[in-house]
């Protein structure tokens, strides 16, 4: 208990500092942080340049390290970015984020259907919910993973919803999702991480791996669209998004069969823009942990 309350008190601290400082040198700071994160964090940097070994074998050492260590910076300013969200206003919000395509999404809500917007650890994969539910008008309903320090993940959910998204707890996703596309929503959520060995085994960087199988069945079940949504940051702190739908014209019937193929689809389209963008995606975690 003492522990997490520690960490409550550093995590306030950053906060505070952050929401300090104007939202350039907040993300800055973020660069320096992932900078230092990279000397100390030696095992989490292992991990990154080891997975990007896997995915990339024509890589040199030193083009992977790089690579590693501007994935690093990727984390370090979307978490400082996000720790800023409590100050983000409709212009400013309008000024970093561009959206190019979002009428695909927004003509499909007004289709009358729900709508899985699907996402990776990819860019800022908060910001994309919060700006995409703010610009179609649309609060998003939010899959999360409960943070184990409840103090944390209290404030880290408040900066998710302040512009009207909602947000269920994995362990309380199921009815609430099918609800949710029932009644015509958005349901926005990332799969991108290791699965259970029970999960479905999909190609991803050459290699089957375990993958998360609800989003695939929670679109065949319902009949809803699936959509990637990826943002890509620029140079200059900004942001561009793109919306992608996933092909499921062959594949509305709900079985086994389906639910594999959806899931190569979607899994298919993220690898695709991991490639374009190498450093926008979260190397550190331990995505080949369960492969064929």
């Amino acid at each position: 208990m003492i522990r997490l309350f520690i960490e409550y008190l550093l995590f306030q601290f950053l906060r505070l500092i952050i929401l300090a400082l104007p939202l350039m040198r907040a993300q800055r700071l973020g660069v320096k942080l992932a900078d230092f994160a990279f000397v100390v964090l030696t095992k989490r940097r292992g991990i990154a340049i080891e997975n990007l070994q896997q995915a990339f074998p024509d890589k040199t050492q030193n083009e992977l390290k790089q690579i590693a260590r501007n994935a690093f910076r990727n984390l370090g300013i979307s978490i400082c970015e996000f720790l800023w969200f409590p100050k983000l206003t409709p212009n400013i919000l309008k000024k970093i984020v561009e959206h190019k395509n979002i009428d695909l999404m927004i003509d499909k809500h007004k289709s009358g259907g729900g709508v899985i917007m699907l996402s990776g650890h990819f860019g800022n994969w908060e910001l994309i919910a919060l700006a995409s539910a703010y610009v179609c008008k649309i609060p998003f309903t939010i899959i999360v993973k409960a943070q184990k320090n409840k103090l944390v993940d209290k404030v880290i959910n408040r900066n998710r919803t302040i512009f009207g998204n909602k947000v269920v707890t994995m362990e309380d996703s199921v009815r609430e999702i099918l609800s949710t596309l029932k009644k015509g929503g958005i349901v926005a959520m990332v799969a991108d991480q290791s699965a259970p060995k029970e999960s479905v085994f999909v190609p991803f960087f050459g290699r089957e791996v375990s993958t998360f199988q609800g989003p695939a069945i929670f679109a065949l079940r319902s009949g809803a669209p699936v959509q990637m949504g990826i943002i890509i940051r620029k140079p200059d702190f900004t942001y561009d998004v793109i919306i992608e739908e996933i092909n499921t014209s062959d594949i509305s019937e709900y079985n086994d069969a389906n639910v594999l193929e959806l899931t190569k689809r979607h899994t298919a389209v993220l690898e695709k823009y991991i490639r374009l963008y190498p450093d926008h995606w979260m190397w550190t975690h331990r995505r080949w942990k369960n492969v064929k």
